[in-house]
């Protein structure tokens, strides 16, 4: 979605997406921040239905956990991120839905309750925690179906996860649309009700945004994540199906993603090496 050289290559006609894959890697705190986005080509791609190798770098399902071989450079500093990473489902999940109106976009979690083992070596870093997979798909570019979108998660107290996805339409191309939907432990989901739409402060880079909240709670801000012209994540404070939670968020602005200034400037971030 964010490759400026898959655009490159969709403007001249027909391209193979499996010739622009990455493996994306981000890491936050003062003493190991890391940001890894290399893109590479078809020569570097190998895939079956267990496995998938980007590079140096592999993904893999034993049938019981994903594992994630990390051997990546960062940038724009070029530090190392190498190590391993273990997410285990607590339950699979076999919802989907589509995001726009022609169902040409589509979103759902894989394993939306899991736990993660994280051990690298360079940063030398190691914790254990909650974690959560999901998927996104699409047929066409982002930019042809969407204006932008809200995006959260956050886990409740009973282990469940709930997801608001807050998307919006090109104006005058389609009606926006909401999800609500809580994943349970075991991979079953519901929706739900979802909260009214609250406004927060904006971001360094003027993007406006929202969060859907408990009308008696306002969305707080904990700490910003990714600030950039076009995305940005953050932690928030929320109340959500009655609950006081701690949020993952997401901003994306589609004009500002595709303008002619990001797009230049994304290489220095997402370098590509064929």
């Amino acid at each position: 979605m964010f490759s400026p050289y898959y655009r490159r290559a969709r403007s001249r006609g027909a391209a193979d997406a499996q010739d622009h894959v990455a493996l994306n890697v981000a890491l936050y705190g003062a003493s190991a921040r890391r940001w890894t986005m290399t893109e590479r080509g078809r020569a570097q791609l190998t895939r079956n239905a267990d496995e998938l190798v980007i590079g140096p770098s592999r993904v893999a399902w034993d049938g019981q956990a994903l594992r994630i071989d990390i051997d990546e450079r960062g940038m724009p500093l070029p530090r190392r991120v190498r190590g391993q990473v273990r997410v285990h489902p607590l339950g699979l999940c076999r919802f989907t839905t589509p995001l726009d109106a022609a169902g040409r976009h589509r979103w759902g979690p894989i394993a939306p309750c899991a736990h993660i083992e994280v051990e690298l070596t360079q940063p030398r870093l190691r914790w254990r925690g909650h974690a959560y997979l999901d998927s996104n798909e699409g047929d066409e570019p982002v930019d042809r179906a969407f204006h932008g979108w809200d995006w959260s998660r956050a886990s409740l107290r009973d282990g469940s996860t709930a997801v608001l996805y807050d998307l919006r339409a090109p104006p005058g191309e389609g009606a926006d649309r909401l999800i609500a939907q809580r994943f349970s432990t075991d991979g079953s989901s519901t929706p739900f009700a979802a909260p009214p739409r609250q406004t927060l402060a904006r971001t360094r880079w003027g993007l406006a945004r929202t969060q859907r909240s408990d009308a008696a709670v306002p969305p707080r801000p904990l700490q910003s994540l990714e600030d950039t012209p076009f995305y940005e994540r953050s932690l928030l404070a929320a109340g959500l199906l009655g609950e006081s939670v701690t949020a993952v968020h997401e901003t994306l602005h589609v004009p500002r993603l595709v303008s002619v200034p990001v797009q230049a400037m994304l290489p220095f971030r997402m370098p590509r090496r064929t």
